[in-house]
């Protein structure tokens, strides 16, 4: 099975997003465009591994802890690596620093299950769209420049999901196995 650990994005935030997409769309076919109920915060992908090993995943996860909710502000878009190379467009996050803490302590509690660590740093985004090539066009360079300030709402949680990718021609079809709390309530 095919794992990852995430944040769930508001209903709120989600339309704002599927607002966004279907706007720059039809200015840039060539992109392979998230759909709008697959959006979420990647905060470990786990990637493969045996069904044998769920059980001692959900354990290990269910003990992380941080001491306040996380609180993330979505807004302003751009690319990975970046805009002459794009590979990713994204929208940007504004994260309470303990987002990071969060992160690092599913990081550490997946690594004790020989679960590899990221080689990259943490850096939280939704990913909007992927790039085959790394051309855009003008007017989608346009249109991200406009929006390029944009605002798409705010996040307060205490809780993370464990959830399974099934990967399928029409894309990625996620189920949430199991949904965590790590901080008390506001």
């Amino acid at each position: 099975m095919r794992l990852f650990v995430a944040l769930e994005i508001p209903s709120t935030v989600r339309e704002s997003l599927a607002e966004l997409i279907r706007e720059l769309r039809p200015i840039a076919p060539q992109a392979k465009w998230v759909r709008a109920e697959n959006l979420h915060v990647t905060l470990k992908f786990i990637g493969e591994v045996a069904d044998t090993r769920l059980e001692a995943i959900r354990t290990a996860l269910g003990e992380v802890r941080t001491e306040l909710q996380v609180t993330l502000d979505f807004r302003g878009l751009g690319f990975f690596p970046n805009e002459k190379h794009p590979r990713v467009f994204w929208a940007g996050i504004e994260a309470s620093a303990n987002l990071s803490v969060l992160a690092a302590e599913i990081e550490s509690a997946t690594e004790k299950l020989e679960i590899a660590r990221e080689k990259r740093p943490f850096s939280p985004h939704l990913t909007l769209a992927r790039f085959e090539s790394p051309k855009l066009s003008d007017p989608f360079r346009s249109a991200v420049t406009e929006n390029g300030a944009r605002e798409f709402g705010l996040l307060r949680t205490n809780q993370f999901h464990l959830i399974e990718s099934k990967l399928k021609p029409a894309g990625a079809e996620y189920t949430t196995l199991q949904t965590f709390q790590f901080a008390a309530e506001a």
